[in-house]
């Protein structure tokens, strides 16, 4: 079979007479199903799942002439087709993607379709990857560039699907766009006006098969950069990802750094956010963005590491694109995050409760450990094949007790045996009901005066919760009732 040249297509071309199959049917998969209908093409959309909340968007799409198939066995049909987008949490290994590799047809993410389709005077894209902290970046850097008078939006893994701002009929001034290394797996053309790695750390190697495949998507978020790669001081295999990558003549290396930062970096000068990157004589001077104390919490507990970092990482990020330090400082002075990444949510006689149940794996679980001086420690659910003994043996002085949930709390409390085996630990039943009322009742009977009761699990939430999310509310609610029996 031979196929149309797709490169040749975009945003002001006719898709007619071009058989696109799109496999997954969540927000990215119908997302890209609507804009290729809507360019011409004939569209096949597959997805083994089958439940009530598909039904209504695939009645949409059918009355445009879209072919939906849901259910078990939805996935084998022939592969007659040009194209297939496929949706991120679709491994290459699926039956359906390993054969459309071997007949040569193109498969291209949600992502890659949406690079395609900017059309004339395409918006830029800031892109940010990272085992950690995407969403906070993003996030951040739309704070800021809104502080500037842009009209600016978080997309991509943060919720928005990347291809529904881009075929948005009133154009953005600018994307903050998170991808998560499942969609740079899925694409090759990308080429941001800036980009960053924020760290690197093993996660989702059931997926990837391995950390250097999972690494190697990671750094495809440099490729082609135009302006700026900004990389992670305190991560060294950040900084060879920027090297090795095929840029832009003319693209620039900055560092973000939590110590004072080398010309050519942003990072700390006592307080002050200090950025010596973007500045008329950078060798001898720095421009003030604001300090650490913009990005205290409501209760005016200074930001942990991890937080100052993503916002050094967004600064850099918004400086390439041109903004005032002014709109930096403002812009981090008024964001406010996630409700599940280190969120307060109570003060009961004398203890800290966090919720920070973002905290899906343990390089995410460590940074957020870090930055408490004694924590009792709510972990466990999926841990998605990760070994917990380099997070326990780096805080185990900071554990209280710990309090262990899910699939795989067996893991965790392994780990514990070995390497902190003074440390109380509890392991909570799942139970008929009422789970995190016992896991926060237990968790508080460790607590002293002056502790943090932290939810970082570390794993996966699916086990017991239908998302992180889920399991923060479940968490927020226990303490609430906490405090009405306080």
């Amino acid at each position: 079979m031979t196929s149309p040249d797709l490169d040749d297509l975009g945003r002001e071309s006719s898709w007619e007479g071009i058989r696109a199959l799109v496999t997954g049917f969540g927000v990215s998969g119908y997302a890209a199903a609507d804009s290729l209908q809507h360019l011409g093409a004939s569209v096949t959309v597959v997805d083994d799942s089958d439940d009530e909340s598909l039904h209504e968007k695939a009645t949409i799409l059918e009355t445009l002439g879209v072919d939906v198939r849901l259910g078990v066995g939805s996935t084998d049909v022939p592969l007659d087709h040009d194209l297939v987008v496929t949706s991120p949490g679709w491994s290459p290994s699926t039956p359906i993607l390993l054969a459309a590799a071997g007949q040569d047809i193109a498969v291209w993410g949600e992502v890659e379709l949406a690079w395609r389709l900017r059309g004339e005077n395409p918006t830029p894209w800031l892109a940010v990857t990272g085992t950690n902290g995407k969403t906070t970046t993003v996030q951040m850097l739309e704070s800021i560039l809104r502080a500037e008078g842009l009209n600016a939006l978080a997309v991509g893994n943060v919720g928005t699907p990347v291809l529904e701002a881009v075929m948005n009929p009133e154009p953005f001034d600018v994307l903050a766009v998170e991808l998560s290394s499942y969609q740079l797996h899925w694409s090759s053309s990308i080429s941001a006006e800036a980009s960053t790695v924020l760290n690197v750390a093993p996660d989702h190697l059931d997926w990837h098969g391995d950390l250097a495949s999972y690494t190697a998507d990671k750094a495809k978020i440099y490729h082609h950069a135009q302006l700026a790669c900004v990389y992670n001081v305190q991560d060294p295999e950040t900084q060879r990802l920027v090297e090795e990558a095929e840029v832009i003549e003319g693209c620039r290396a900055i560092g973000f750094t939590l110590g004072i930062p080398a010309p050519g970096m942003i990072g700390l000068v006592d307080d002050a956010i200090a950025d010596r990157a973007y500045v008329v004589g950078r060798v001898s001077n720095a421009a003030e963005l604001g300090t650490i104390h913009d990005l205290a919490s409501d209760a005016g507990d200074p930001a942990a590491p991890h937080t100052v970092a993503n916002a050094l990482a967004a600064a850099a990020l918004a400086r390439a694109h041109g903004v005032t330090p002014r709109a930096v400082r403002d812009g981090l002075r008024g964001f406010r995050p996630d409700a599940h990444r280190i969120a307060d949510v109570d003060r009961i006689n004398g203890v800290r409760y966090v919720n920070d149940s973002k905290a899906t794996n343990t390089a995410a679980a460590l940074a957020s450990l870090q930055a408490f001086e004694h924590s009792v420690w709510i972990a466990g659910g999926l841990a998605k094949g990760a070994d917990f003994d380099g997070l326990v043996e780096a805080i185990h002085d900071r554990l209280r007790a710990a309090i262990l949930i899910g699939t795989d709390r067996e893991v965790i409390a392994d780990a514990l045996r070995r390497h902190a085996p003074d440390v109380p630990t509890v392991l909570v039943d799942a139970g008929d009901t009422d789970l995190m009322d016992r896991v926060v009742e237990a968790a508080t009977s460790f607590a002293r005066e002056g502790d943090t009761v932290l939810l970082a699990p570390g794993c996966a939430s699916m086990d017991q919760f239908l998302n992180y999310g889920d399991r923060g509310d479940a968490f927020v609610s226990a303490v609430r009732r906490l405090r009405g029996r306080a």
